[in-house]
């Protein structure tokens, strides 16, 4: 769910300072994640299920197996925020160096080596329409995307200028079960769940 008030421009430095305002006092009050995009709030009201769980696990795990000793893959808070564009995310996993974490407040994009999504079964244009419009915004070289409803993802890199803005120039798709590279890291997707058929349940 997006919201937005009447008449607003989302761009505007006050109107995203009031929404940031309150989506800080909404997070520890309300249930699911808010979030902020070009056009507003949007609140994914379900709370995540067990294989968007499982699944962000056996990610952060494979990446950090990989990684260097200095690099994480990072879960939770704190926020990634580009308030010049007027956008705050919280990507599923944030390849980040440890020492680009030692900040106050939010986390500066552009230390970002990756963000990592896992679909939300409840809202799937979240991860693949608008966060793939806002990470390039925010200069956040890499989003990949996993897709437990169909069990496919996408790594996306390479951003460059169009007229609607920065955008990513290579998409690199992939099914579960074969190899992927994201950042310089290439890991497994063997063995990661799906989401259950809700025609067959």
């Amino acid at each position: 769910m997006t919201t937005l008030p009447d008449n607003a421009q989302p761009g505007s430095s006050h109107l995203y300072r009031a929404m940031r305002d309150f989506v800080q006092s909404m997070d520890d009050t309300l249930p699911g994640k808010f979030e902020i995009t070009k056009e507003g709030i949007v609140h994914d009201m379900m709370a995540p299920i067990g294989p968007h769980e499982l699944t962000v696990l056996r990610l952060r795990k494979r990446l950090e197996k990989a990684m260097p000793e200095e690099i994480v893959a990072h879960t939770g808070e704190p926020d990634v925020e580009g308030e010049a564009e007027g956008i705050m995310r919280r990507p599923d996993v944030m390849v980040i160096a440890e020492a680009d974490m030692e900040v106050e407040g939010a986390f500066d994009p552009r230390t970002i080596y990756a963000a990592v999504e896992v679909v939300s079964r409840s809202n799937p244009d979240n991860d693949w329409v608008t966060k793939m419009r806002d990470y390039p915004l925010l200069g956040i070289a890499e989003y990949a995307v996993f897709d437990p409803r169909t069990g496919t993802g996408a790594v996306l890199t390479d951003i460059h200028s169009t007229p609607d803005g920065p955008r990513y120039a290579t998409r690199k798709d992939f099914v579960y079960g074969e190899d992927v590279t994201i950042a310089d890291w290439t890991i497994s997707t063997e063995n990661l769940p799906r989401y259950p058929d809700p025609e067959k349940g």
